[in-house]
């Protein structure tokens, strides 16, 4: 009964596998971006980019590919105080957590994800949330997803699910997705086209892509890139 899909779409490594796993599933697929006034806000060029080659480097895929829907919501960044949204060190806070946790932000991007799904009959929202690497956001547990599905799917009264494949997998687990679903082309792409760092850094390369090489977004990344290569050099 699921046959269309809106992505949470942000150019990041985590999202366009998501969306080529979306796309991989579903007859058509559209995406949804968000400016929150982000510190790493060249991530809003790089989920051009990554669209443009996904529509013309994958035709089968691009045929799936529908609208692009991009929102302002740079009153979260007004109300934050975090290092994802102004100029500040990223350090960790009293209570555990990372200060690049922006609070609400993945509650707000699925409410109004699900108001665009209302709209244009989508019935399947898809984010790239984990639990295995990750930074310990309380909006990227499976148990919150799952209590917003139903939050959502009540308040608009339809039938709505959402899909986070990349829940119980580990960053070199998400390499090793990427490859399956496009080949190693699309790991190329993935390389060269995504966005991940926090600081925004994307004068320096690296064989995972580019970034710092230092904040935790580029760790995550690096660390699962080179258990990947490993595994696939063998």
């Amino acid at each position: 009964m699921h046959k269309n899909a809106l992505v949470l779409f942000s150019g990041g490594q985590d999202s366009t596998t998501c969306l080529a796993w979306a796309l991989d599933r579903y007859d058509h697929v559209e995406t949804i971006g968000f400016d929150y006034g982000q510190r790493h806000n060249v991530e809003l060029e790089c989920r051009r980019q990554v669209l443009q080659r996904l529509r013309t480097d994958y035709p089968r895929w691009g045929e799936k590919l529908g609208d692009d829907h991009f929102l302002d919501l740079k009153l979260l960044g007004q109300i934050s105080d975090t290092a994802m949204t102004s100029e500040k060190e990223i350090e960790f806070k009293e209570n555990g957590l990372p200060n690049t946790f922006v609070p609400g932000r993945n509650l707000l991007f699925f409410t109004f994800a699900a108001a665009i799904a209302y709209r244009r009959g989508l019935s399947v929202l898809v984010g790239g949330m984990c639990e295995t690497d990750y930074s310990g956001y309380p909006d990227c547990r499976d148990n919150t997803l799952k209590s917003l599905q139903v939050s959502l799917g009540l308040g608009m009264d339809m039938p709505l699910v959402i899909e986070t494949p990349l829940m119980w997998l580990d960053k070199k687990e998400t390499w090793e997705l990427a490859k399956s679903l496009g080949g190693s082309s699309f790991v190329e792409l993935v390389q060269e086209e995504t966005h991940t760092c926090y600081l925004g850094d994307r004068q320096r390369r690296h064989d995972w892509g580019y970034g710092c090489n230092e904040c935790p977004a580029c760790e995550l990344r690096r660390t699962g890139f080179e258990a990947f290569k490993r595994d696939n050099d063998a």
